[in-house]
């Protein structure tokens, strides 16, 4: 398979139409009819590209776009909407969205895009800071040239450093990125960018606040 979409549609007319044309595609497809449904499935797998439609049976899919943004920021998101108006458009994008389609729409326009998301994301699957070097499609690390191993965990670290680099990130929002929960008064976090450092990855520590790539 070439990606994994996600629709968050309640039409499921719609939804029948594009779960074909992606199909045809070699794309995975999963559809769901809440905000609820959708974001509870986000805490399993993440898609590639996930399809946003605005109004839905109990919120927005605005709301959906926040919660991806802020959880799962490499997930390309396109909006699908009858909300049309320039405004509406702008609004998406600047909360965002990495487009935006108005309903009606073309299957083959809208596969097309979904397309072009998932060739961009390919471009950037390998990140590369200092001496560190993170696959995102294999999940393999260098770091100098050498490859070393991570468990699930440091390498969801790894990557939420990765992504920020530069940025100071506090530990609350580490503790909920990777682990689920903003406690501070777990060790794991310490523990897990002991470990990253005896690898040779460099994290500062901003005392009081949290880590830095």
């Amino acid at each position: 398979m070439k990606g994994k979409v996600f629709i968050l549609e309640d039409d499921t007319s719609i939804c029948g139409l594009i779960k074909v044309a992606l199909e045809m595609n070699g794309l995975q497809f999963k559809a769901f009819t809440t905000v609820k449904s959708f974001t509870e499935a986000l805490g399993c797998e993440q898609p590639d590209v996930a399809l946003l439609d605005i109004m839905l049976p109990d919120g927005s899919g605005l709301e959906a776009l926040k919660f991806i943004k802020e959880k799962y920021p490499s997930v390309s998101c396109i909006m699908l909407s009858a909300l049309s108006k320039e405004e509406d458009k702008v609004n998406g994008l600047n909360m965002g969205a990495d487009d935006y389609v108005a309903k009606p729409f073309s299957v083959l326009e809208l596969t097309a895009r979904v397309n072009a998301r998932l060739r961009n994301k390919k471009s950037q699957a390998v990140i590369t800071i200092a001496n560190v070097t993170l696959n995102t499609e294999t999940f393999e690390c260098t770091v100098s040239g050498q490859p070393v191993p991570l468990n699930r965990k440091e390498y969801e670290l790894l990557h939420t450093l990765m992504f920020n680099a530069g940025k100071v990130l506090p530990r609350e929002k580490l503790l909920t990125e990777v682990w689920g929960y903003d406690t501070g008064e777990t060790r794991t976090l310490d523990n897990h960018v002991a470990r990253l450092r005896k690898l040779g990855i460099k994290i500062e520590t901003v005392f009081g606040v949290g880590y830095k790539l």
